[in-house]
């Protein structure tokens, strides 16, 4: 499966966030409908955008005021974008482009985080890769609640009101859920096979168990 290319934001605390380039456009701006939303008066509502076209990435700035630096030269016009690239949005804002296939840096000194999901758009990546296609609408409702507590049990009448919220608990049997438990997991063991991310409890339900947890 191909990585997709991601822009990574390192924070004031040293903490780096990711932020995969999946979609043919992408846009930075002040504005919350924005991809990546940036909250300081200085930032443009649509203040820049980055496109892929014909396997390669640009970056372009949308008539923002303060402009969008590129290795610390201001843009004037779309400008491809390499491995490594630095990219800065007054006032405080520097993002480094990693393409495709590349490694992306750490999140700090630690390892890639382990599972992370992208609720809106029914997204997930397992240890930084995006699990292609998307979870089935049901799937991703179970993993999701998981998600919410890492490591807490969840109970069936729990799991089935999260799933299946318009259903009564005793119209989902035990082997709808058990059969949606499987279905999850071996969509999550296409990426990290190793590891089975989710773990029954015995008696009770089930619960997501991360990796060094």
């Amino acid at each position: 499966m191909e990585q997709r290319a991601a822009l990574v934001r390192k924070e004031g605390s040293g903490r780096t966030d990711q932020q995969e380039l999946d979609q043919a456009v992408t846009t930075i701006g002040r504005w919350v409908p924005s991809d990546i939303v940036l909250d300081a008066r200085e930032v443009s509502r649509h203040h820049a955008e980055i496109r892929r076209e014909a396997g390669r990435y640009l970056i372009e700035d949308c008539g923002s005021k303060n402009g969008t630096l590129l290795n610390g030269r201001r843009i004037i016009e779309a400008e491809p974008l390499q491995d490594g690239d630095r990219i800065h949005i007054p006032p405080s804002f520097d993002f480094t482009f990693v393409a495709s296939g590349a490694t992306a840096p750490s999140r700090g000194a630690g390892p890639a985080e382990p599972i992370r999901l992208d609720r809106d758009r029914r997204m997930v990546w397992i240890q930084s890769r995006e699990l292609e296609p998307p979870l089935s609408p049901a799937q991703f409702a179970l993993l999701a609640l998981l998600a919410g507590e890492p490591g807490r049990a969840y109970s069936r009448d729990e799991i089935t009101a999260a799933v299946w919220p318009d259903a009564a608990r005793e119209g989902v049997s035990d082997a709808a859920i058990d059969a949606l438990v499987r279905r999850l997991r071996g969509r999550l063991s296409e990426i990290d096979e190793r590891h089975q991310y989710v773990a029954v409890v015995r008696g009770y339900g089930f619960k997501l168990d991360l990796p060094g947890a």
